[in-house]
C-alpha cells in the first residue's frame, strides 16, 4: 500500500504545485527574490571598495600622494563600504520578512485546503488513513512546505547568485585565477548529486516513522480509558518509546548522511584559499595581479566557499520537503467516490422518508475485506413506518443502514428515498433530511446546549428542550450545575454511556429528519428510560420514517416490520406476531430475553 502511495501520479511536479499554491502572493515571491540577488550582488561593493583603497592608498605607486591630494576619494570609498553595508542589511530583512509572508500564506491557504478535502472525503477514505498519519500530514509536513518558502528558496538563490557574482566579478580582474580557483566546483557538485541520491529516501522513511510515532500518541491518548481499565500503561509507554526510538535513529541516520559527505564538501571548499594563495600569489609576483585584486580576491573568496558548502545543506532540506509534499499531495489531489451528481434531483424543503432497497448487494473495496457483506437486499418502507432490524454481529446491520446516507454506495442493485436512487440527490439535500445517533457517541467538547444544536444551530432554547424531553435527556441536565450550559469533556468524558447516547438521540432529532436511523442507540439506558424514548418516537411532531438496529425485543416488537438478517441476508421479515409464529431465529431472542410466559401473554 505505502509503495503504491509513493509512485502515485500527480497532475504537478512538487515546484509546480508549490507555485500554484502562492497565487496572491507571486509579486512578494518575486520581489523576495529580486531582493536576495540585489544584497548578494552587494557583496561585491566591499571587496571592490577595499580594492581600490589599497590600490590607491595603501600599496601603489602614488599611494602617499594620493593620501593627500584625493581624501575626499578616500572618505568616500570609505562611507561606501560602511553605506552599502548598512543598505544591504535593509533588504536583507525585508526580504526574510518578504519571504516569511509567502511562506506563511502558503501554508494557510494549503492547511485549509487539506482540511476541506479530508472533510469532503467518504468512509473509504478514513478507512484507509489514520488519525495521527492525517494530523502529521497537516501539521509536520506543511512545516518542510513553509521551510521550503521562506528558507531553502531563499538559500537557492542566494547560493546561486553570489557564486553567479563572485565568478563574474573574479573573472573581470583576473579570468586565470578565476578559472584556477573553480576547478574544484565539479568535484564538489559531484558529492552533492550523490548524497542527494542517498539521503532521498532516509528522508522519505523519516516521513512514515514520524508518522507512527504521532498515531501511537493519538490513539493511546484517545483510547486512555481503556488503558488505564487494563492496567496498560507500562505496555503504551514501552510501545510509544520504540517508536520514538526507531523515529529517532532513522533521524539520526538521516542527518549522520549529511555528515558522512560534509567533510569532502568541506575539504573542497577549503582548498580554494590554498589555491588562492599559491596561484594568486605567482600572480602577484609576476606582475599579473595587483594587491588591491588580490585583496579582492582573498576577502570575496568565501563568494565561492560558501555557497558550495552550503549546496549540500540545502540539498538534505529540499529532500526533506520533497518527501514532505509527496505525502500532502496525497491528499491534496485526493478525491471523494461519493460525490453530487452532475444533474441532481431537486428536493423540496423536506422529503417524505419512503425508503426501498432492490436487490442490492454490497461489498468494501478495501484490500482486506473478505466477500460480500450484504446480498440481494429488497425491503420497503412506507413514509413514517418503523423499521427495525436485528442479527448477530458482522451480519452487516450497520452497513445496510449507511446505504441510505450514502456513506457508500451499492455494489449492485438501487438504494431509493421518494421513489428516487440515492445517488441522485446532492449529498447535502439528502443527508440533511437523514437524522443518524449511533451506539458509539461523538460529543464535541463544547456545552450540552451545543452538541444537541449541532445540526442546526439556529435552534431555539425551547426547541433545544424540546428534542431532550423526546430523549429522555432533560431529567439529567436539568440537574447539572450549568445545565444546558454544561460543557462536556472530549468525546463526552463525565457522562455515562446512557446519557451520551439520549444526548446523541436529541441531536439527530433536532434536524427535524425525514429518516431517523437508530443505530443500538438505546442498549446503554434502562429499559424504562427506553419505553419512555419509545413513546416520545412515536408521538413526534413531525412525521419521521424510523429505522433502528437493536438486540432488545422490547424496542423491536412494536415495529411496522422486522428484518432479521444473517450473513448478510435476510433471512425472516414481517412483524412481531408474524414472526414469533415462524419460529426461528427471533423467536429464539425472544425465548431468551423475555420467556415463553411473557411471550404467550405479551
Amino acid at each position: 500500500m505505502k509503495n503504491e502511495k509513493e509512485k502515485k501520479q500527480f497532475p504537478l511536479t512538487k515546484l509546480q504545485w508549490l507555485w500554484a499554491n502562492m497565487e496572491g502572493l507571486r509579486v512578494f515571491f518575486f520581489l523576495g527574490i529580486l531582493g536576495t540577488v540585489v544584497y548578494n550582488i552587494m557583496q561585491l561593493t566591499v571587496p571592490f571598495f577595499a580594492s581600490r583603497i589599497v590600490d590607491l592608498f595603501l600599496t601603489g605607486e602614488n599611494a602617499a600622494e594620493n593620501l593627500m591630494t584625493q581624501r575626499k576619494l578616500f572618505y568616500m570609498l570609505l562611507a561606501g563600504m560602511v553605506g552599502m553595508t548598512f543598505l544591504r542589511t535593509v533588504i536583507v530583512y525585508v526580504v526574510c520578512m518578504d519571504f516569511e509572508k509567502v511562506s506563511q500564506g502558503v501554508l494557510y491557504r494549503l492547511r485549509n485546503i487539506l482540511f476541506r478535502k479530508i472533510e469532503k472525503q467518504d468512509m473509504q477514505f478514513y478507512a484507509t488513513y489514520r488519525t495521527g498519519d492525517l494530523m502529521t500530514r497537516v501539521t509536520g509536513d506543511l512545516d518542510a512546505v513553509r521551510h521550503m518558502i521562506a528558507w531553502v528558496v531563499r538559500m537557492i538563490v542566494e547560493a546561486f547568485s553570489l557564486m553567479g557574482a563572485t565568478i563574474i566579478y573574479f573573472w573581470s580582474m583576473n579570468w586565470k585565477l578565476a578559472i584556477s580557483l573553480m576547478i574544484v566546483a565539479p568535484f564538489i557538485f559531484l558529492i552533492i548529486v550523490l548524497f542527494r541520491n542517498n539521503v532521498a529516501p532516509k528522508h522519505r522513511l523519516l516521513r512514515e516513522k514520524m508518522s507512527e510515532m504521532n498515531t501511537a500518541a493519538q490513539e493511546n491518548i484517545a483510547g486512555n480509558r481503556v488503558v488505564k481499565a487494563f492496567s496498560r500503561e507500562p505496555y503504551e509507554i514501552e510501545k510509544f518509546d520504540r517508536k520514538n526510538r526507531d523515529y529517532s535513529e532513522t533521524n539520526q541516520e538521516t542527518a549522520m548522511t549529511w555528515l558522512r559527505y560534509f567533510p569532502f564538501i568541506e575539504t573542497f571548499a577549503n582548498l580554494m584559499p590554498v589555491v588562492l594563495l599559491l596561484v594568486g600569489g605567482l600572480f602577484l609576483m609576476q606582475g599579473e595581479l595587483t594587491m588591491g585584486e588580490f585583496v579582492a580576491f582573498s576577502g570575496l573568496i568565501w563568494g565561492l566557499a560558501n555557497p558550495m558548502r552550503q549546496l549540500g545543506s540545502i540539498m538534505n532540506e529540499f529532500q526533506r520537503f520533497s518527501a514532505a509534499s509527496a505525502k500532502i499531495m496525497e491528499i491534496y489531489y485526493s478525491e471523494p467516490h461519493i460525490v453530487d451528481p452532475e444533474d441532481p434531483v431537486p428536493v423540496g424543503e423536506r422529503l417524505r422518508g419512503e425508503i426501498e432497497f432492490r436487490h442490492v448487494s454490497f461489498e468494501y473495496l478495501d484490500e482486506n475485506a473478505q466477500g460480500a457483506v450484504l446480498t440481494d437486499i429488497s425491503f420497503h418502507a412506507n413514509p413514517g413506518e418503523t423499521i427495525a432490524i436485528m442479527g448477530e454481529t458482522g451480519c452487516g446491520k450497520t452497513t445496510l443502514v449507511h446505504l441510505i446516507p450514502r456513506f457508500y454506495d451499492p455494489s449492485n442493485g438501487q438504494v431509493l428515498i421518494d421513489g428516487v436512487e440515492t445517488n441522485r440527490y446532492r449529498l447535502h439535500d439528502l443527508r440533511k433530511n437523514i437524522g443518524m445517533a449511533t451506539q458509539d457517541v461523538l460529543l464535541y467538547s463544547d456545552t450540552i446546549d451545543g452538541n444537541i444544536a449541532y445540526g442546526n444551530s439556529h435552534l431555539s432554547h425551547q426547541d433545544i428542550i424540546k428534542f431532550a424531553k423526546y430523549s429522555a435527556a432533560a431529567s439529567f441536565i436539568s440537574k447539572m450545575p450549568d445545565g444546558y450550559d454544561t460543557v462536556v469533556g472530549e468525546r463526552g468524558v463525565g457522562l455515562s454511556g446512557g446519557q451520551k447516547q439520549r444526548i446523541s438521540l436529541a441531536r439527530a432529532l433536532a434536524i427535524r429528519p425525514s429518516i431517523l436511523i437508530l443505530d443500538d442507540t438505546t442498549s446503554a439506558v434502562d429499559l424504562e428510560t427506553e419505553k419512555q424514548i419509545q413513546e416520545s418516537l412515536n408521538n413526534l411532531d413531525f412525521q419521521c420514517t424510523k429505522i433502528i438496529i437493536a438486540q432488545r425485543i422490547s424496542t423491536t416488537k412494536n415495529a411496522d416490520k422486522i428484518l432479521i438478517l444473517r450473513n448478510g441476508l435476510i433471512e425472516e421479515a414481517g412483524t412481531h406476531e408474524e414472526l414469533l409464529a415462524k419460529k426461528g431465529y427471533y423467536y429464539q431472542a425472544a425465548m431468551l430475553q423475555m420467556g415463553e410466559e411473557a411471550l404467550v401473554h405479551g
